[in-house]
């Protein structure tokens, strides 16, 4: 089978391998063949060290497909069912499942970085976030494939399983907007996106959608952003909207300390920061303590949309069906794997025109 390899960290290119293949489902695991993937930011981060991989070892971690097999003790999934790969699969067991925050379950995570999924030649191949969905096929957790009708879309599944949960994850889960909130998102790349609709879908009545590139405004736009703006227009407009107070809440999507440090603020006092982007460890941010006691501005970190991927990927599918969440829209391309490097390349060099590249096996 063919599988996108990155060979070591730093590459800023993948290998596509035509001589890959899955070891075998073990028992509580699941074999998929992957029939859509999507291409995330987290991906480029994970090539260049940003985050945490193994290499060798076949990217992507945002992905959608069929079940071909079920090992030993899985008795709810059969061949043929369709499923989203989430790439935090809870254990249940474990002290943070146990209250209430699966999104932060390490088990099957730190499994991810010992147990090798693909061979390629005869050399054992990790997948990145114990997935690797940019191949035809992969094995993971059970917990790790959540069941979808089989009338929904390969690559509106695929979708749910990273971006769209972290983004609207970060909205309904982690600041709990509530309605006639004023927002502002820092970031209009996929996640902001899903942070704009979440925002929307919460019954904020501002949402102040802020980039760099001027192309990606109308987009934001049209997903449910009232008001745009470049970093640079950013204070005039806070002033204009909210007298120079500041947002009820708002969300930075980028992971850099000087996008964290203007989302602060731009945070009313007695607000929220959500911060949603995957920063590296040299980005650091500095506060003073009076400023923080003053302000009473609340920072929260928001991994993975603080998502229970077994509830909210079937909440995000209902609103879905009942056309809340427009998940078809944030496609903008479809490319099969052996182009994986130019939908990279687009990512990286912050194509204004893509909210969405996903990657399509036939």
């Amino acid at each position: 089978m063919e599988a996108a390899v990155l060979d070591q960290i730093g590459d800023d290119r993948l290998h596509v391998r035509a001589d890959a293949a899955v070891v075998a489902p073990g028992p509580g695991e699941v074999h998929v063949r992957i029939r859509a993937a999507g291409i995330c930011h987290s991906d480029l981060s994970a090539m260049n060290g940003t985050l945490p991989a193994l290499a060798p070892g076949v990217m992507g971690h945002e992905g959608a497909g069929e079940v071909l097999a079920v090992g030993d003790q899985v008795t709810d999934l059969v061949p043929g069912d369709h499923v989203t790969i989430t790439f935090v699969p809870p254990c249940g067991t474990c002290r943070e499942c146990l209250h209430g925050q699966p999104h932060l379950c390490a088990v099957h995570t730190v499994a991810a970085f010992t147990s090798p999924r693909f061979e390629v030649g005869s050399q054992p191949v990790f997948g990145f976030a114990g997935c690797g969905t940019f191949a035809e096929e992969l094995v993971l957790p059970r917990a790790g494939a959540i069941k979808v009708e089989p009338d929904v879309p390969f690559e509106v599944a695929a979708l749910l399983g990273c971006g769209v949960l972290t983004g609207v994850g970060a909205v309904l889960n982690t600041a709990r907007i509530e309605p006639g909130a004023t927002v502002a998102v820092i970031g209009c790349g996929g996640v902001g996106i899903s942070v704009v609709q979440g925002a929307r879908l919460a019954g904020a009545t501002t949402i102040v959608a802020v980039d760099p590139v001027v192309g990606k405004h109308a987009g934001a736009r049209r997903f449910g952003a009232t008001h745009t703006a470049t970093p640079d227009g950013f204070d005039e407009l806070k002033q204009e909207l909210t007298g120079g107070a500041g947002f009820d809440c708002a969300i930075e999507v980028v992971g850099l300390a000087g996008t964290i440090r203007a989302a602060y603020d731009a945070t009313r006092r007695g607000g929220s920061t959500v911060i949603v982007g995957a920063g590296g460890a040299e980005q650091k941010v500095e506060f003073t303590a009076q400023e923080l006691f003053l302000n009473e501005r609340r920072i929260l970190p928001s991994f993975y949309g603080s998502a229970d991927p077994r509830r909210d990927i079937d909440r995000m599918l209902r609103f879905w069906r009942a056309g809340l969440l427009d998940l078809e829209g944030m496609v903008s391309r479809r490319l099969p794997l052996s182009e994986i490097n130019d939908g990279l390349a687009a990512l990286q060099g912050g194509d204004a025109a893509l909210v969405r590249q996903i990657v399509t096996f036939d």
